[in-house]
């Protein structure tokens, strides 16, 4: 039985949050993204604590136990980073460190932007920050896709999470395994070698078996949170892409002028969406203090090799604190 902390249930934005509230000190605030909530942390919250800090890991808006609102556009970019500096409010911070991955990542990274004088520095892990595109669907619709399978452009159809919804524990069994270095390389993107009409049941085939960083215990916890709000929220973060480019022209030739870290897993496929990430990224930043891959992990770095990640956090902190 997963032995939960005790939340605060703060109120940010509109929004309820339930939130992991540890520690005293600088804030740090982390966030999970798709599909998560605050247990994706759980191998990293006391050691921060442990240096100094005092932590806040919500589960984000649409997610576990946090309100999930139903339209669609109450999961734009604004309500997303809204809602991060709605609990550093709450908590009686006037600035605060952010480290966000996958989708919390890109929330880290446009709340840095959006909200300068807020966020004192941040980290960024697995979604590479690079740049505003030239045209709103680019993640939606990537050149050389068309009429293949490519999983956010399915996420924009009515319905999309339904099959989410009916099957959690074979949806997060596979996205575990396929976007993890336990599956062979590349197992990811092989989707868009399937036709538009194609679903991920046809695409990946998951072994019965779990990878050693993640327990029984641990899928049936996650399978539990999904049962409240099912996937609806996490797939609305998709369904805001476009619109997220339209709210934020500010954004087309800002820099970060934060203190900066950037970590991912040598074996995440998310690497590949924009292969030429590394060369692009610079350019963004005023203060790219660090960029590491970490050998011997996927998409889910945390877990996979939580020690190694602990150990990157760290260092990041003490070099901006």
């Amino acid at each position: 039985m997963i032995k939960e902390p005790e939340f605060q249930y703060i109120q940010s934005n509109g929004v309820t949050l339930r939130t992991v509230v540890k520690g005293e000190g600088p804030l740090v605030i982390l966030l999970h993204g798709f599909p998560e909530f605050w247990h994706l942390w759980r191998h990293q919250i006391d050691p921060i604590v442990a240096a100094g800090y005092k932590v806040a890991v919500p589960d984000q808006r649409g997610y576990a136990g946090s309100d999930a609102p139903q339209a669609i556009e109450d999961y734009d970019i604004l309500h997303l980073a809204g809602d991060v500096v709605g609990i550093a409010d709450a908590q009686g911070y006037d600035d605060f460190i952010l480290i966000g991955q996958d989708w919390g990542c890109i929330v880290a990274w446009n709340t840095a932007l959006l909200y300068p004088d807020r966020v004192s520095a941040v980290m960024g892990l697995s979604v590479p920050y690079w740049g505003r595109p030239d045209v709103p669907d680019t993640l939606i619709n990537p050149p050389g896709l068309d009429g293949k399978y490519w999983y956010i452009r399915n996420f924009q159809e009515p319905g999309a999470e339904l099959g989410l919804d009916a099957y959690p524990e074979a949806s997060l069994r596979m996205t575990y395994y396929v976007l993890s270095a336990d599956s062979p390389p590349g197992s990811w993107m092989s989707q868009v070698g399937y036709p538009a009409d194609a679903s991920m049941a046809e695409i990946y085939n998951v072994p019965a078996e779990l990878p050693q960083w993640l327990s029984q215990e641990d899928l049936d916890y996650h399978v539990a949170q999904f049962k409240k709000n099912g996937f609806r929220g996490g797939v609305n973060w998709y369904r805001n892409i476009e619109r997220n480019w339209a709210l934020t022209p500010q954004l087309a030739d800002a820099k970060f002028t934060q203190p900066a870290h950037f970590i991912a897993g040598a074996e995440d496929d998310v690497l590949l969406y924009v292969p030429n990430w590394a060369e692009l990224m610079p350019a963004h930043f005023e203060d790219l203090r660090r960029v590491k891959l970490i050998e011997g992990a996927g998409h889910w770095l945390m877990l996979e090799k939580p020690q190694a990640v602990t150990d990157e956090i760290l260092l990041f902190l003490n070099n901006v604190s």
